[in-house]
């Protein structure tokens, strides 16, 4: 069963998601909070699988509750997802950076939002269905000049170059298919690779690789 908590100060909101997800039979939603503080204070109490957190909230905005959410060992396997208004919302490069899973907008249709919400429990993806792969681009040429990232020297050329497909928005099925390999030595590449840069996820790997210059936008 995922676990699921909202944290939204728009009432309706809440009320929309709750009743959305928990009609499916495999998530359940723990709890809902109407400001980022109240959200951290419930994600410390039901440690949920993901977060849905809004970016703009009154008391503790989305990216300093994503912030002390990501930073708590004790919630290690908690995966925020951002809800913003727009697409190219311009907090929500600050907001991975912070330690986000990725994110969706709040006019994402219902079968997109529950899919998501599975893929953001499995840590597998940074981005939920319906958001093209040109967004990551869009965000990350928002980042600062490249420097360097703790790590990336321990990588192999192996480890790198699935980093680098990684980025650009594949998955791990498309890089076993680019890189003639099974999709469980990409799993496992892609592990590896998070494990010597202490990412927390795919969507923290990707963050590095551009923030590294490990991969430019073009």
């Amino acid at each position: 069963m995922i676990r699921v908590l909202l944290v939204d100060d728009q009432a309706l909101i809440r009320a929309g998601f709750r009743a959305l997800l928990s009609a499916e039979d495999d998530i359940t939603v723990v709890a809902d909070a109407s400001d980022g503080a109240q959200g951290v204070s419930l994600a410390r109490q039901h440690r949920p699988d993901v977060v849905l957190l809004d970016v703009q909230m009154p008391v503790m905005d989305g990216i300093e509750a994503t912030r002390q959410i990501a930073s708590d060992p004790a919630l290690a396997d908690v995966h925020v997802v951002m809800v913003t208004n727009y697409g190219f919302d311009e907090y929500v490069f600050n907001a991975l950076r912070a330690g986000a899973s990725g994110f969706l907008v709040k006019d994402t249709e219902p079968a997109d939002l529950i899919a998501a919400v599975r893929v953001a429990a499995r840590g597998e993806a940074l981005l939920s269905p319906g958001i093209t792969r040109r967004l990551i681009s869009e965000f990350v040429a928002r980042a600062p000049l490249p420097g360097p990232v703790v790590g990336l020297d321990q990588l192999t050329n192996r480890e790198k170059e699935v980093m680098t497909l990684v980025a650009k928005g594949l998955t791990n099925e498309e890089i076993a298919g680019q890189m003639v390999i099974s999709p469980a030595t990409a799993k496992t590449h892609v592990s590896r690779a998070m494990v010597k840069l202490r990412a927390r996820d795919r969507a923290q790997l990707v963050v590095f690789a551009y923030e590294s210059g490990l991969v430019r936008v073009t």
